[in-house]
């Protein structure tokens, strides 16, 4: 796993303007058709944001509009990952996070796709950084796979700004087997024996109850995931095995019970909300009058 994540760090600015590209051949395609009534003189727009947050996604944002007009300049009040802090109430200059300087074709050709990252990844981040400090320091709040379509390595971007964790990116970096491999794969020793031959990472197995558990540790599963057990059998899983397997949860898990979760010992949480669960952050993009 810790190739991909490398490699998410070093191409992450090429990401961004692989995918703004392809956002505006989305939205403007062969061309904004309001364009004309524009001004071709370049003047300035402010981004606002209406609700706290944690930012997210500068890079997807700066390359809408470089993408139109190539000098345009950004000026923002906060960086990447800064908690969000502002009056949801007013569009008063202190909620103004970002100063943008370009053609006015640009600003309106790029606004929509540029915000629609912006509040995506936010939204990713502000979950994930709530859950991670929920949870405290020591244990890891894991992201999973089932992020929107075409924006896995973004939304694992945004996590890891939030401050939180990344699984696997996909089914190619890291074996985890589960109910189903299970069923297909001959049982819990068999196919956990299977996969220890395949890669030299300690594959994680997933398990059910109590049982299944006995089974994968008797099996050598040194990382195990308890799929949806109670807090009570948490814990007595997690006193039951030694101290040397990774034990990490996942299922039902909800913020008003995560300290008690924590609590049974757990190495890590598994959170499927953290990148399908989230609610798009309030930005808006407003340009100066051309006067």
């Amino acid at each position: 796993m810790a190739g991909w994540m490398s490699n998410l760090n070093n191409n992450i600015a090429a990401l961004a303007r692989t995918q703004a590209q392809q956002a505006l051949l989305e939205d403007v395609g062969s061309g904004d058709l309001c364009a004309p009534l524009l001004s071709t003189e370049v003047t300035t727009a402010q981004l606002i944001c209406r609700q706290a947050a944690v930012l997210c996604g500068q890079l997807w944002f700066e390359e809408c509009f470089r993408l139109q007009d190539e000098n345009a300049v950004f000026k923002w009040s906060v960086a990447e990952g800064d908690d969000l802090r502002i009056d949801d109430s007013s569009d008063s200059i202190d909620n103004i996070i970002c100063q943008i300087t370009a053609t006015a074709t640009a600003l309106l050709a790029g606004e929509r796709s540029a915000i629609n990252f912006l509040q995506t990844l936010s939204a990713t981040a502000t979950v994930a950084r709530q859950w991670q400090r929920a949870a405290g320091d020591n244990v890891k709040i894991m992201d999973t796979r089932k992020t929107i379509p075409l924006l896995r390595q973004a939304q694992k971007y945004a996590v890891r700004i939030g401050g939180a964790h990344n699984q696997r990116y996909g089914l190619y970096d890291e074996i985890l087997i589960k109910e189903n491999h299970i069923r297909a794969g001959g049982g819990i020793a068999a196919t956990l024996k299977k996969a220890q031959q395949l890669t030299a990472t300690a594959p994680q197995i997933e398990v059910r109850n109590n049982d299944e558990l006995q089974q994968a540790v008797a099996a050598g599963a040194t990382r195990i995931l308890l799929d949806n057990f109670s807090l009570a059998a948490t814990k007595a899983a997690v006193a039951s095995v030694p101290a040397t397997i990774e034990i990490e949860a996942s299922g039902n898990v909800q913020l008003e019970n995560i300290a008690a979760l924590v609590a049974c010992g757990v190495d890590r949480i598994s959170i499927g909300a953290l990148t399908k669960n989230i609610q798009a952050v309030d930005f808006s993009l407003q340009v100066n009058d051309n006067e």
